[in-house]
């Protein structure tokens, strides 16, 4: 298995709308060819970071995802006026070895 791992922290008050966005999503990513699942959460006490955890069947399906047109149709939701905090931006990716 393989996961991606994003991590955001958002610079205005928006924390709610990103929330709602997420609750929201077209789901275009649940029919993509080795999609497993996916969690979106923040650390207790702070709704402004977000962490976005994407589990595949392996590193080229998630590749392959994130270049096609869904993946670009899928952020149209992005709440209107988000900003980030400089340099928050982290996305990691992970090769599980054991479960």
């Amino acid at each position: 298995m393989f996961v991606a791992l994003s991590r955001f922290t958002i610079a205005n008050d928006m924390s709610e709308d990103v929330q709602t966005a997420f609750r929201n999503r077209p789901h275009l990513v649940d029919g993509a060819p080795g999609f497993v699942g996916m969690e979106v959460m923040s650390p207790l006490g702070n709704p402004a970071e977000i962490w976005l955890v994407t589990r595949w069947h392996d590193e080229q399906s998630y590749r392959n995802w994130h270049r096609g047109h869904d993946y670009h149709e899928s952020h149209k939701g992005i709440p209107k006026g988000l900003k980030l905090v400089a340099g928050s931006v982290v996305v990691q990716l992970f090769e599980v070895f054991a479960e």
